[in-house]
């Protein structure tokens, strides 16, 4: 990279070294700067030729400068004529003015080193595009090396140089001399311009007579830049010592001959013996044929042949020449036709801007650029052009890179912009607004094209508004967001508010919903939307244009409508508007559809919302629960002496819901863990919640009323009674680790269900008809069995009515699980003895004993009265003394109503026909 840059570095060095010690002291220097080395040209190629730009105008011109280190191998005398003939081919140039010819700017400057003179801009010579790079810089000029004739370029340059040679033979009555692609120049614009009047022949005789011109004998002794090029020149010169204007037409030819054979001219000529080559060449031209004309074009190609005839009065003049059909290209005629542009007047010039668009895309791109962009970029200082010329120049725009746009039309197009009359202009500009944003830079597009369609929103002219209202969808995404914002915006909408015209309202309302995607969504919601409540008429084209913005912003997917909007503000605007008379049946419908949609999308947001908010209510309700029910857990201690009430309803609640031991575990472990809870617990513990939300839902058990019959008066034995109450009661209460497959509880941990009257019981309240003591107490550890035992009190098996039985959690029982901890059921009683001094009283002499079968033989009510209170004297816990005893005696008397039990299944047991065998049985038991 370093190597490269170096390399450059030198070449630019010994450039502007070559070009400081080429011009240096000459007065041309004065006036332009020198720029880089681009081509070379005239006799010989002698001339160097540079960019330029004028000091005081910054003007580009072609700086040719000879450097007189080239003849200095010559003699003093030599390089006097070199120079005599150079300065005479300039200054007659200078003194000639035509379009085809080279246009000097300053004449020629001598200094020591140089001679150096200035001209229009110029691109080559066409020696230079045909090949031929002498007195060129060393690493070339890459313009010229590319650079390709198009069959146009071709065609219109040879019409050029015919012209130039018809103005030079009929007007100036001169011959050129030396007509060669040397002294053929290509300026900027690819217009081919004759210079190199080195040997230009002037006539002899006065104008109103035949032109002569006299021919100076050949001289091979002459310095080569003293003689003109023999490779082109009439045999004539040579053979006869004679020329003409027709000798300039063989020239001519020789020159499409060159051009349509990259560069080679028809005959090499040998300087040496100049006389004997053009013998040859004399006949050979006697002979040519169409094989050696055949990289000519074919319609062209016998004029060709007639211009190189050996006889100067065959050949074509320079005026027959400009008129054959090979020139009559469309693109040379409308070369020609630009050229000639300045002539013409209005009418004429409006007539052929209008067919341009049609020519234009059958010429090349740099044709178009060089030559006809510069044509048309000059009429925009007549105003009433400028609609004729415009469309063409944008045409051209849109073929042209970013970077020529920028650098050839948007400078052109700068004060175009600015004009308001004619109207058109703005029409134009308007329809080509795409281009426009596209190729111009951003602040360009906010200096110059972005006010142009702020004006044509405020132009007095409908036409020019809706025009504007219409196109500005089609480059609205080109526009940035803080111009449509801030300026465009605000420009429609008094556009809107303000016009009189129906259709510029309605416009606007279409240009706001098609542009309504470009813009920020809270912009719209807090500017737009508020806008069309303040529009005032009630048109239907208006209102459907609101509904058209509204429906736009509430089904996009971008921008969307708040459901506190809709209800606040669009839907109250709707609504009245739906009801106008103005509206027929269609539109009616097309507000009632949008209305629809955003009342059922404002239903759906916001049942969710409500629905949402309700899962999170009953979550946190949930969790205060837990938290409650935690703190609670946490403050209960176990209580063994609780109240009897407690006791009984703990019982129940254990009977129904099946909690036992493992429940009482639970208590043990929640009291030791306070804190942290496992993920298993919690799920438990949520479980419990939702049992506890369940239970809380149903109707609590109540006890079937009993009606009091009179007992029959009549001794009976309450012993045995007693005992086999006592023994049903210690069939429930013993827990055994599995349950018999015989029987019908569901599967669950065992339960021990104490039953200990704990405090004493008055007496008044609690007498009994059986003489039993009041203060007698049940202990449940009395009737516990050892593990193994067997728990057939009877010494037979259990009895049917109590294994049968099936205990299932009654569905309106209240939730006892949170009493269970402090109903002294956490912890078990050691097994002791049991205790029978409370029943020593029951086997006195002054009691008769009752037998099973007397007992059995008495109504249920009589039998259940014994252990009822008298009514309306309640112990506390009688209602549940009374239904425990009903489930522990004869369930299947007094309880036909109660769902949980079944009298079938309490049906007597075999082993129990006797009082006798009861008798025995209760005697081993006690001692």
């Amino acid at each position: 990279m370093e190597s490269m840059l170096n390399k450059l570095k030198s070449t630019v060095t010994k450039v502007t070294a070559d070009v400081t010690s080429a011009v240096m002291g000459n007065p041309v220097t004065r006036e332009f700067d020198v720029g880089r080395h681009v081509a070379s040209g005239g006799n010989g190629l002698a001339w160097k030729i540079f960019n330029g730009t004028k000091k005081s105008t910054k003007q580009d011109v072609a700086v040719f400068v000879f450097d007189k280190k080239l003849i200095d191998k010559y003699q003093k005398f030599e390089k006097d004529q070199i120079i005599d003939s150079l300065k005479r081919g300039v200054q007659q140039l200078t003194r000639l003015r035509h379009p085809r010819l080279l246009t000097v700017q300053h004449p020629l400057e001598e200094s020591r080193d140089c001679l150096a003179f200035c001209t229009e801009p110029v691109c080559a010579s066409l020696a230079n595009v045909l090949g031929n790079w002498d007195n060129l810089p060393s690493s070339g000029s890459p313009d010229i090396k590319d650079y390709k004739l198009y069959d146009v370029e071709t065609k219109y340059g040879l019409l050029q140089v015919s012209e130039g040679l018809s103005f030079l033979h009929s007007s100036v009555k001169m011959v050129h001399g030396n007509l060669t692609p040397e002294n053929i120049i290509l300026n900027k614009t690819g217009a081919w311009k004759i210079m190199g009047f080195d040997f230009c022949i002037p006539s002899t005789n006065p104008s109103e007579q035949e032109p002569k011109f006299p021919c100076k004998e050949w001289d091979p002794n002459l310095p080569s830049l003293c003689l003109p090029n023999p490779e082109y020149l009439a045999p004539e010169y040579i053979l006869s010592v004679s020329c003409e204007t027709a000798s300039d037409m063989y020239s001519l030819g020789a020159v499409i001959y060159a051009v349509f054979n990259k560069g080679k001219p028809i005959f090499e000529v040998n300087k040496q013996d100049i006389y004997k080559s053009f013998s040859r060449q004399l006949d050979q031209l006697s002979r040519l044929g169409s094989s050696s004309l055949q990289n000519i074009p074919e319609e062209v190609r016998e004029h060709v042949k007639l211009l190189l005839n050996v006889t100067p009065t065959v050949r074509p003049d320079a005026d027959q020449m400009t008129k054959i059909p090979f020139f009559d290209d469309v693109g040379a005629v409308t070369l020609q036709y630009f050229d000639s542009l300045f002539q013409r007047d209005n009418l004429q010039k409006s007539q052929f801007f209008k067919g341009l668009p049609k020519v234009l895309p059958k010429l090349p791109k740099r044709v178009i650029v060089q030559r006809i962009l510069p044509c048309l970029t000059s009429e925009f200082v007549n105003p009433d052009m400028v609609p004729f010329v415009l469309p063409n120049v944008l045409l051209i725009a849109e073929e042209c890179t970013k970077e020529e746009y920028v650098k050839l039309i948007l400078p052109e197009l700068g004060p175009v912009f600015k004009q308001q009359e004619p109207i058109q202009i703005l029409l134009i500009f308007l329809q080509k607004m795409d281009l426009l944003l596209t190729k111009t830079p951003p602040d360009e597009i906010k200096n110059s094209v972005l006010p142009m369609v702020y004006r044509a929103l405020e132009a007095p002219s409908i036409q020019i508004q809706e025009l504007c209202l219409n196109i500005i969808p089609t480059f609205a995404n080109l526009i940035d967001y803080p111009s449509m914002k801030n300026s465009l915006i605000p420009r429609i909408k008094n556009a809107c508010l303000q016009t009189s015209s129906l259709a510029v309202r309605v416009n606007s309302l279409v240009c706001l919903g098609k542009i309504l995607e470009y813009m920020d969504k809270w912009f719209v919601l807090d500017d737009i939307l508020p806008f069309l409540q303040q529009i005032p008429s009630k048109e239907p084209a208006v209102l459907m244009g609101i509904l058209g913005i509204y429906k736009c912003t509430f089904t996009h997917k971008k921008l969307g409508i708040t459901k506190e909007q809709l209800a606040g503000k669009v839907l109250p605007h709707l609504i009245p508007l739906s009801i106008e008379n103005n509206l027929n049946f269609n539109q009616f419908n097309s507000f009632i559809s949008v209305i629809k949609e955003m009342l059922h999308r404002l239903e759906v947001e916001h049942k969710t919302k409500l629905e949402q908010l309700h899962i999170m209510q009953e979550q946190q309700k949930s969790l205060d629960i837990t938290s409650q029910m935690n703190a609670s857990e946490e403050t209960k201690i176990p209580n063994a002496g609780s109240q009897i009430d407690k006791v009984f309803n703990n019982i129940g609640a254990d009977l129904l819901t099946g909690g036992g031991s493992e429940n009482k575990e639970n208590g043990i472990q929640n009291t030791q863990k306070k804190a942290s809870l496992t993920l298993e617990e919690k799920q438990k513990l949520a479980k419990e919640q939702e049992q506890a939300q369940k239970l809380k839902s149903q109707q609590p058990l109540k006890p079937q009323a009993h009606t009091p019959v009179v007992p029959i008066k009549q001794t009976k034995d309450l012993t045995e009674t007693l005992m086999d109450n006592m023994s049903s009661l210690t069939s429930l209460s013993v827990s055994t680790p599995q349950i018999s497959a015989s029987t019908s509880f569901s599967p669950g941990p065992s339960m021990g269900m104490g039953m200990g009257f704990s405090t004493p019981v008055d007496n008044t309240k609690r007498s009994l008809t059986n003489g039993l003591n009041a203060n007698m107490g049940f202990q449940t550890p009395a009737f516990s069995l050892p593990a193994g035992a067997n728990q057939h009190l009877f010494s037979s098996p259990v009895t049917p009515a109590v294994a049968q039985m099936t205990l299932g959690t009654p569905s309106s029982l209240p939730n006892l699980h949170s009493r269970r901890a402090s109903a002294g059921m956490s912890q078990q009683t050691p097994h002791r003895p049991t205790d029978m001094s409370a029943l020593d009283s029951l086997f006195g002499p002054q009691k008769p004993k009752v037998s099973m079968n007397q007992l059995s033989q008495q109504k249920p009510n009589q039998w259940l009265n014994q252990f009822v209170p008298p009514q309306g004297s309640p112990g506390p816990g009688s209602s549940v003394m009374a239904t425990q005893l009903n489930m522990v005696g004869q369930p299947a008397f007094g309880l036909q109503g109660n769902p949980f039990f079944n009298p079938q299944n309490f049906a007597q047991p075999a082993n129990m026909t006797s009082s006798s065998s009861a008798s025995n049985d209760l005697k081993d038991l006690f001692g």
